[in-house]
């Protein structure tokens, strides 16, 4: 279509159809074509809808995150399969932001902290009276699934927080997870790694 006829069918002055249809065009989700050339001159800009998926369209990743807990929840030891999962999800994030060790404790539970408040946890550390730290978990990004599928979110949330601590080496990890110890707060609980011997 023409921008003229473009405008016409939308009721609009051909400069704001043109206006329009150039920033879909830089979003891609139209094109110009050529029309052919029956005579010479100039011929109009012709403009045709992308083909292909819409990349700003509507998403819905709850479902999905719903389905796949749900099937998760259906395996044969669905908590180690989610910790194990979560475990990769750790070192996929830490892999991707290039951190190296760490050499102690404290510099542990900071760098742990940072992530999860990257990805939306909202953690405050939380001194024990042993010389032991916890981490409490204010948000949940997935609470409306960590209802439902406790039994694979809080697991998967654990296996993250072990994966990251594994893969940076550090002295530390966290050896439970106690969802919900209090209203709106989850509780990460630290320990000394054991090193291979």
């Amino acid at each position: 279509m023409s921008i003229s006829e473009i405008a016409e069918r939308l009721s609009v002055h051909p400069n704001t159809a043109r206006f329009h249809l150039e920033a879909l065009g830089r979003s891609g989700r139209v094109e110009t074509v050529e029309p052919e050339r029956t005579r010479p001159g100039r011929p109009p800009l012709l403009f045709q809808v992308t083909a292909g998926m819409d990349p700003v369209g509507p998403r819905d990743y709850r479902t999905l995150a719903g389905v796949l807990a749900d099937a998760l929840a259906r395996q044969r030891d669905p908590q180690g399969r989610a910790v194990a999962a979560g475990r990769a999800w750790g070192l996929t994030e830490t892999v991707a932001s290039g951190d190296d060790a760490v050499s102690d404790r404290g510099q542990a539970v900071d760098r742990l902290t940072d992530l999860l408040a990257e990805l939306g946890f909202a953690p405050e550390r939380r001194s024990a009276d042993t010389d032991l730290d916890g981490i409490g978990l204010r948000n949940c990004p997935f609470l409306e699934l960590a209802v439902s599928r406790r039994e694979v979110i809080c697991p998967v949330h654990l296996g993250l927080m072990q994966g990251a601590l594994a893969a940076w080496d550090a002295p530390v990890t966290v050896d439970s997870l106690t969802p919900f110890a209090e209203p709106g707060l989850c509780v990460a609980h630290m320990t000394p790694r054991r090193r291979a011997q």
